[in-house]
């Protein structure tokens, strides 16, 4: 009997009377990578000692503490980028700039004043955009990744339809997420992907041709080269034949006027065979 009441005294007492040291929960807090972070602690006043922890889930603790009776900061093991100022307007703010994966972690202030010790506990996540792509891949099927994101983002598609997903968990703590659009519809039109995320919300198109659309498409090209080819062959052997025509004109022209000349150069030859002869004679007789 002493036991059951004695338990039911401490208890009596502890519910009525909680203790000003108590915690309470972690908040969940989170930042973008490559932002800023602030977190506060207790709204109490008149503090005299205020002490931030910081048990990061890569590396060692970092502490910072501040004596308001001697206006002194206090740092061990922290890095230039968390940063307070230890002013009672902002509730003693933590600030870290320029967050980054290994600021992931547990972050806890603790205020002393006349009334007691009072904590404020943090839990903070850190946020990484992913990189987005949307591409048809070897067998046109729409193809959309969500590369290197934290954490993971939610893929969907429209229109509705069955979808493949695979993950990949990267050793930085990133995941990247890549959905397959497995419509076997012949009359497959265009598609859109849908990425949800903690730090975007994108939404993209696109149409990938089936492997019919393809060899049409080819065939066309073909085709038109082929006319193409062809009427240029006709318009060469045309240009060329025309000029050949010309030149064997000319060549039959020149002969013709040859053949006319020829008579006259005969005729002029003869008659001069002729005076020749008879001087030759004329000349014999008058010699003694």
């Amino acid at each position: 009997e002493w036991n059951s009441k004695a338990v039911s005294d401490i208890l009596g007492h502890l519910f009525t009377h909680p203790s000003p040291s108590l915690s309470p929960p972690g908040n969940r807090t989170a930042a973008q990578v490559g932002h800023s972070a602030v977190m506060t602690c207790p709204p109490r006043t008149g503090a005299t000692m205020v002490t931030w922890k910081i048990s990061p889930k890569i590396g060692g603790p970092c502490t910072l503490g501040f004596r308001a009776d001697q206006n002194l900061v206090n740092r061990t093991n922290c890095s230039d980028s968390v940063k307070s100022e230890f002013k009672p307007e902002q509730f003693y703010a933590l600030e870290i700039q320029q967050v980054g994966m290994a600021d992931e972690g547990n972050y806890s202030c603790e205020l002393v004043n006349q009334e007691g010790n009072f904590h404020q506990m943090y839990q903070l996540t850190v946020l990484v955009p992913p990189r987005l792509s949307l591409y048809c891949d070897n067998h046109s099927i729409p193809v959309c990744e969500a590369a290197a994101g934290r954490p993971a983002a939610e893929i969907s598609w429209v229109p509705e339809n069955n979808s493949t997903t695979e993950i990949d968990s990267h050793d930085n703590r990133t995941v990247t997420v890549l959905s397959r659009f497995t419509a076997h519809s012949t009359d497959r039109k265009t598609v859109t992907c849908k990425v949800y995320h903690a730090t975007l919300n994108e939404t993209m198109s696109t149409y990938c041709s089936s492997r019919n659309d393809l060899i049409l498409y080819i065939a066309i090209a073909l085709g038109f080269l082929i006319i193409i080819t062809f009427m240029a062959v006709i318009y060469y052997f045309k240009l060329h034949g025309c000029r050949y025509v010309q030149q064997s004109a000319k060549v039959n022209l020149s002969c013709d006027d040859t053949t006319e000349v020829e008579p006259y150069t005969t005729y002029v030859q003869k008659e001069n065979t002729i005076y020749n002869s008879v001087s030759d004679l004329t000349g014999g007789q008058n010699l003694p």
